[in-house]
């Protein structure tokens, strides 16, 4: 048996969450699963939306597989997400985009991989608030020691690229890509305007695919990566990127398969991995047993993978594709309209796979 973390998160976390723990377990994966909460509704009993036990049971098992989790607005952590990458260094941030036979989209045959740094860039977090004390003395330091002036009126966001995090995640890319019988990494960046940040990424990526020699590599502006994404993504294979490109990049290509409901996701350390949709905890929809369950099932298979369980993950992933391919037992969104009467809830799309797997799990 395997030892994971299986956090339900809250709105139709609990759901989706209960969802992919039946799938994963109809392929015989062998899992102990060792259920941990989290958001605002464990933040109403306990006083904290993530739980120290929670975080202990991450660090225990090295892997988990977590629901959609609302952070609260106005006290807490700015980002559970974000804090659960930063305080258990999941550095890289894995999203693959493929295209699935039964899913509306104007495209066809899609199969990218996002890796996105997840550390660093401007989405850091080190930010000074307009009008305050520190914020001005920062502001004077560059004015006095650059010739391009900030008015006092401005909030300031720090954008750090180092070696250090630049050469983990592109190393990552590559051994991705190297495992997975990939051809190619783009490295993708804006070092034409920003020199010794974005120029410091573009340098390393160059140097570290130098290591890589029967992997292509090439590197892409961020702005026309964006518009060849559109026109020819099957030109596309592996791309790496910093922080916030990244997080654009992944929900373009997620928009090119159909979107986050088949859009899975997974953020990994060296000690740890996280598997997660990408999409939100839906509040609105909770308990309705409607919600497509799609993209944490996907995600439970990159889990499977990531723990060597491949001929698993490989049968639950057919048996999801087999599924939506029929579009019979699919919720609404799957349908070509959205208003279709035949649509099933969750629970019964759930079914389907699961018989599609060919053991059923009470």
């Amino acid at each position: 048996m395997t030892n994971v973390t299986l956090v339900t998160g809250d709105g139709i976390g609990p759901e989706i969450a209960e969802a992919a723990r039946r799938c994963i377990d109809a392929t015989g994966a062998g899992i102990n699963w060792d259920v941990a909460e989290a958001g605002v509704e464990v933040m109403e009993r306990v006083g904290t939306p993530l739980p120290d036990a929670t975080v202990e049971s991450i660090k225990k098992n090295g892997v988990a597989l977590k629901a959609p989790i609302t952070t609260p607005v106005g006290k807490g952590y700015r980002s559970i997400n974000v804090h659960l990458r930063q305080s258990l260094d999941l550095y890289a941030c894995l999203r693959p985009c493929k295209s699935y036979k039964g899913v509306r989209s104007r495209y066809t045959d899609i199969d990218l991989v996002v890796v996105r740094e997840n550390t660093e860039d401007l989405y850091a977090g080190i930010e000074f608030q307009k009008g305050k004390d520190d914020t001005a003395e920062i502001i004077n330091w560059i004015n006095e020691h650059s010739s391009r002036k900030i008015t006092e009126d401005s909030g300031i966001s720090i954008k750090p690229i180092s070696v250090t995090a630049t050469e983990r995640i592109v190393r990552f890319a590559f051994d991705y890509a190297r495992k997975m019988g990939r051809k190619k990494v783009t490295s993708v960046h804006k070092a034409n305007i920003m020199k010794f940040s974005d120029g410091l990424w573009l340098e390393v990526s160059r140097e570290v695919a130098k290591q890589y020699p029967d992997i292509e590599f090439e590197d892409r502006i961020v702005d026309n990566m964006c518009m060849q994404l559109i026109q020819k993504p099957e030109l596309y294979d592996v791309i790496v990127l910093p922080n916030l490109y990244g997080d654009i990049v992944s929900d373009l290509c997620a928009g090119l398969v159909g979107g986050l409901g088949v859009a899975p996701g997974a953020n990994i350390g060296e000690k740890a991995a996280i598997f997660e949709a990408t999409h939100g905890s839906a509040p609105k929809y909770k308990g309705q047993n409607k919600v497509n369950p799609t993209a944490l099932i996907l995600s439970g298979v990159m889990m499977l993978r990531h723990i060597d369980k491949t001929a698993e993950a490989d049968k639950l992933e057919n048996a999801v594709a087999g599924v939506i391919a029929e579009g019979k037992s699919v919720t609404y969104d799957m349908k070509p309209d959205r208003n279709d009467p035949a649509a099933v809830g969750t629970s019964q799309m759930v079914d389907a796979i699961i018989e599609k797997i060919g053991t059923r799990i009470s």
